[in-house]
């Protein structure tokens, strides 16, 4: 029987794309996106999920 390597569920965006302490490097480009969460969705991860769909997030998580 083999060993099982995965957890079932999703994963939210903010645990790999939300990082509040992050400082911005002087090579980084900068983006501004206004965002209305969804009811029930904090702001948050509402915008760890915009930082995803401008990553490689929807396709790697």
């Amino acid at each position: 029987m083999m060993a099982k390597k995965y957890e079932a569920g999703v994963k939210e965006y903010r645990q790999t794309y939300w990082q509040p302490d992050y400082v911005p490097l002087d090579t980084d480009l900068l983006a501004c996106f206004k965002i209305t969460p969804q009811p029930g969705i904090d702001r948050e991860e509402a915008a760890a999920a915009v930082a995803a769909e401008s990553s490689t997030g929807t396709w790697t998580t």
